[in-house]
């Protein structure tokens, strides 16, 4: 039985490196498809909120891609990961509550505990999307290794996952980029 949210036709979970273009992919996707029916889900806003309440900080200035983000992601991954670890599914109940859409992007999916959260609570509806892109792009981007960051597993957790959906890659070619978008909205439409 799904929880809290409501039924959607289609939950597509996206993951990927720092920089790989995530957000900017599931941007690109509601944007096309509207948000009336399409919802961007974020598992860190929950992770990112709770950690601000309970440490006293601005919870506005986690969720950008700040230096004041980064001064905390050591200790927020820490805190998820204990978080994730009393109860899995924690951050992904979070998210679904009240979501009215047919559409769901979860945007940052970064553990097989999520991939099987969903699949659990929503079965065949749930699709696996990678995005990848090479480390030169996204150096280019603004990436810069960080210990106990890129090689922990907020980053690496889906590394050997396999068996993707999907796959997106965005090394910095807009039209390879358009012509990977245009086919998962056909199949987000043959959903709807």
């Amino acid at each position: 039985m799904a929880p809290l949210g409501g039924a959607p036709r289609l939950v597509l979970l996206f993951s990927g490196k720092r920089k790989s273009g995530k957000d900017f992919v599931t941007e690109a996707l509601q944007s096309r498809l509207g948000a009336d029916v399409c919802a961007v889900l974020r598992l860190s806003g929950p992770l990112k909120e709770q950690y601000a309440q309970e440490r006293g900080l601005n919870f506005q200035r986690l969720l950008d891609a700040s230096t004041y983000k980064e001064a905390f992601r050591k200790d927020m991954i820490r805190w998820g990961e204990e978080k994730r670890q009393a109860d899995p599914g924690f951050f992904c109940r979070k998210i679904v509550e009240g979501i009215s859409q047919p559409i769901w992007l979860v945007s940052d999916t970064r553990r097989v505990s999520d991939i099987q959260w969903f699949r659990e609570a929503y079965g065949a509806m749930t699709q696996t999307v990678r995005v990848v892109a090479l480390e030169q792009s996204r150096q280019q981007r603004g990436w810069v290794f960080t210990p106990g960051v890129d090689d922990a597993e907020s980053e690496c957790g889906l590394d050997n996952f396999g068996g993707f959906d999907w796959v997106i890659e965005n090394h910095g070619d807009e039209q390879r980029l358009e012509e990977q978008l245009e086919n998962l909205i056909e199949f987000i439409r043959s959903r709807l």
